[in-house]
């Protein structure tokens, strides 16, 4: 893509409004919070202390829109707490230029590391270091910064109280997440009704297994509908696949093959039913057909063998499944059995594991694009602090805030965010000028306006940049004019030096970027390498039922999962950056996408098929599942590499004298689909353009 296409795509992202759900309510109680906060603060310390505490309580409410599955109230804490410790060290300093900018300095570069724990905690990071740098000039004393913190503070902990004492739809982000994971293996199953082969795509699950990682106080009191649904569906995952499948099932035509697509539309409308049961709270509610469809007699006389076998266990974990998500005890279970559960750490033990991801990133390669972000991001908050004081415009912090604020890992969404803060900034403005010379608010006037703006912003806060840039303009100005500054004082150097900022970060990112494209082979690896893993491991267990683990199987398909994740996210950035492919054009991408997904897919249906304990072994498919792993590890090096991978092993492998004695209808076939699928993947990464179906 060019240059000039890349910025229109970001400039149209970042301006576009999304059509989202709004949640007023949410956005209510935040608002609530922070006019508490503004309230009691104007009350008992006066304009620049109540400015700082709605800064703290703005900050704590932003924190518990983002999207984690971490408490709510832990989030308003930490983020008011954190913002409270950055302003206080940041106005000890800010008498010293020097000392304030190696302080600068560090706080951002440290707020660029932290990415690499998650985007939540380099939201409130980077927030934390634009924030400082305008509350850090409302204090004129060591205590009053420290009263300056303490309410800062305080409007965290208000937000958090607001968040116990008046929950908004508890549970609810959690049920969605694992409702959408139903809904998504339900639209699975419609589309194998006509597409035996079609792919699937886990990220669902991946979203529901995050939902579903709590800490021990969300454990005690999770919703019994959420106890135990997600891992039933990770189980239909691979009974759907192969019940559909044409060659380790029925044909592709028959009475059989319509039996079997009487029986996906049953399990795709029972799976419905359970999803809006899990996302309402409400009980499951079967149509009669769908039923009668899955205890129809005569499904043994039509379906033989592995088919069978499918159908009957899908019926079995159908029935789990709507009796879990109406929160009743799973058979074979007491009531009063604790359910184990994924566990998430507590805030305090947050933290050691926040610092190892930042320390194992400054270890990490140079190009590694959190460690170029960190770096990049320091050099422009520094440089724009620097021109912002030099320049003859006053409030030179705007220049720096306004960088760090749009400044990301990846070009996409740097180049969109300083389209949408420029943007954003500029209307936002216009409108609180306009109200501000029209109707000459005092301080409480302007103190309900600001509430007024932030309400917009949390409500607006997740249709895209630009509308929740122009409310934050707009309550920057009714704030600041609460504590006495004039519209004239900070509207005209507002919008220049947040255009320096902006341009500031787009060019470092230009000079100094972390492209995707070049990456793009060294994903396409990993993800090879991990399918290669996850198929090898599910025929291990095969080879030896009796002492495999089914924790193998589950590791090395988290592995594939998000080394599949880690493609599409580098795919998705890549599309967009002004960088010709360099080794993997779009189309052998394309093409070797649809191989590993396949690959993937085939290593599913052998799931779907593990034997019990007591099953023979098949002997011949340890040496297989060796001779894959290690061959997938060096196709995996050869893509690295430009080079086109060989199967020679696996082909051998597969001509093993040792199949003859066995008498498995399962495992030999579908190897030959692995087979198949990795060839596919040589031919694509060769330039020979994929058969499309």
């Amino acid at each position: 893509m060019s240059w000039f296409r890349a910025l229109k795509h970001s400039a149209r992202s970042g301006l576009t409004v999304e059509r989202k759900p709004l949640e007023p309510l949410l956005a209510l109680r935040a608002a609530a919070g922070l006019a508490i906060t503004i309230g009691v603060s104007l009350w008992a310390l006066g304009p620049e202390a109540a400015a700082s505490s709605a800064f703290g309580a703005l900050q704590a409410a932003i924190a518990t829109f983002q999207r984690s599955w971490r408490p709510r109230p832990e989030l308003a804490l930490a983020s008011g707490t954190s913002l409270a410790v950055s302003t206080f060290f940041g106005y000890l300093t800010i008498t010293h230029p020097a000392l304030f900018l190696a302080l600068l300095a560090l706080w951002t570069f440290a707020a660029g590391l932290s990415w690499a724990a998650g985007p939540t905690t380099g939201l409130i990071a980077s927030s934390n270091v634009a924030m400082m740098l305008v509350t850090v000039t409302l204090p004129t004393s060591v205590a009053q910064a420290a009263v300056h913190a303490a309410t800062m503070v305080a409007g965290g902990l208000a937000q958090a109280a607001l968040i116990v004492l008046v929950p908004v739809r508890r549970w609810g982000p959690h049920r969605d997440a694992l409702a959408d994971a139903l809904a998504a293996e339900a639209d699975y199953a419609r589309r194998l009704r006509h597409d035996p082969v079609a792919p699937f795509d886990p990220a669902p699950l991946m979203e529901a297994r995050e939902a579903a990682t709590v800490t021990p106080r969300q454990a005690r009191r999770r919703p019994a509908a959420l106890h135990g649904t997600r891992g039933l569906a990770e189980r239909i995952r691979p009974v759907l696949a192969s019940l559909a499948d044409p060659a380790l099932g029925v044909p592709a035509e028959g009475r059989a093959r319509d039996r079997v697509r009487e029986l996906l539309s049953a399990a795709a409308t029972v799976l419905d039913a359970a999803a809006h049961a899990v996302r309402h709270g409400t009980p499951v509610t079967l149509p009669a057909p769908a039923v009668a469809a899955l205890r129809t007699p005569d499904t043994g006389s039509i379906l033989t063998g592995p088919p069978h076998r499918a159908a009957t266990r899908l019926a079995r974990l159908l029935t789990d499944v709507v009796e879990t998500a109406e929160g009743e005890p799973r058979r074979g279970t007491g009531a009063r059995q604790p359910t184990p559960h994924l566990p998430r750490p507590t805030l305090p033990r947050l933290v050691p594991l926040v610092l190892k991801a930042m320390r194992d990133e400054l270890r990490a390669h140079p190009a590694s694009p959190v460690g170029r972000h960190a770096r990049r991001v320091t050099a422009v908050a520094t440089t724009g602090y620097l021109l912002g004081t030099a320049l003859p415009l006053g409030h030179g912090y705007w220049a720096p805030l306004a960088a760090v604020m749009v400044m990301r890992p990846d070009f996409s969404q740097t180049y969109s965010r300083a389209v949408a803060r420029l943007a954003g900034t500029v209307l936002g403005v216009a409108v609180a000028t306009a109200v501000v010379r029209l109707a000459d608010p005092g301080t409480r006037m302007s103190a309900a306006l600001a509430v007024l703006s932030a309400a917009l912003l949390y409500l607006l806060l997740r249709t895209g940049q630009f509308a929740a840039q122009a409310c934050i303009a707009a309550y920057v100005v009714f704030l600041l004019g609460m504590g006495g500054e004039q519209w004239t004082q900070t509207v005209p150097e507002r919008v220049v030096l947040t255009l320096l900022g902006g341009v500031l970060a787009m060019l470092a990112y230009a000079v100094y970027p972390a492209w995707e494209t070049p990456r793009l082979r060294n994903r396409l690896a990993d993800w090879l390498a991990a399918q290669g893993g996850y198929a090898a491991a599910v025929l291990r267990h095969h080879a030896d039922p009796a002492s495999a683990s089914a924790d193998d199987i589950r590791d090395a398909l988290l592995a594939a999962r998000a080394a599949r994740a880690a493609w599409h996210t580098a795919v998705a950035r890549a599309e967009h950056e002004p960088v010709r492919h360099r080794g993997l054009s779009r189309v052998a991408a394309h093409d070797a996408e649809d191989a590993l997904t396949q690959l993937g897919r085939v290593a599913m249906l052998l799931e779907a098929h593990l034997p019990d304990r007591a099953a023979p072994p098949v002997p011949a498919a340890a040496h297989l599942a060796d001779t894959l792993r290690k061959a997938t590890v060096q196709g995996a090096k050869a893509v690295r590499e430009h080079r086109v991978p060989r199967w020679d092993a696996v082909r051998a492998a597969l001509t093993d004298p040792a199949w003859a004695g066995t008498s498995d209808t399962v495992v030999r076939p579908a190897a030959r689909l692995l087979l198949t699928t990795l060839t596919t993947l040589s031919e694509a990464l060769n330039g020979t353009p994929a058969k499309r179906r």
